[in-house]
């Protein structure tokens, strides 16, 4: 690539920074649900998941916790920031951690989709 290069690179739809014209997002709400497994150590997996679940409650982040993962509200950054600090707490008491996460991402959209996405759907069960 030379000066004066016109060369661009070409940002998939599926990819955050397509949606805030290549750079980087402010202020956008997202869902994520996510899952961290302790591997190996001796500490009991409730334990462990409690202790995840306080970092999580104490973000201040709208949240919910059921039986498989734990759903979290807000900024991007700030989502992604609680779910590495759980990460992080979880692979050193239990020397590993497996994480899952699945992202509801959408710009634009309002706050408070994880009450109403529920809503939406009770609504059509009635």
């Amino acid at each position: 690539m030379g000066e004066g290069s016109n060369w661009r690179i070409r940002i998939p739809p599926w990819c955050p920074a397509f949606h805030c014209g290549g750079g980087a997002c402010d202020n956008t709400e997202m869902l994520a649900a996510f899952s961290i497994t302790p591997l190996g150590g001796d500490e009991s997996i409730g334990d462990l998941v409690a202790e995840a679940i306080r970092i999580v409650r104490a973000s201040g982040l709208p949240n919910e916790t059921n039986a498989m993962f734990t759903n979290l509200e807000g900024e991007w950054d700030e989502v992604m920031a609680v779910i590495k600090e759980c990460t992080e707490m979880v692979g050193r008491a239990a020397g590993r951690a497996s994480v899952v996460v699945k992202i509801d991402y959408r710009p634009g959209a309002p706050n408070d989709r994880m009450k109403a996405k529920v809503e939406s759907v009770e609504r059509r069960l009635d």
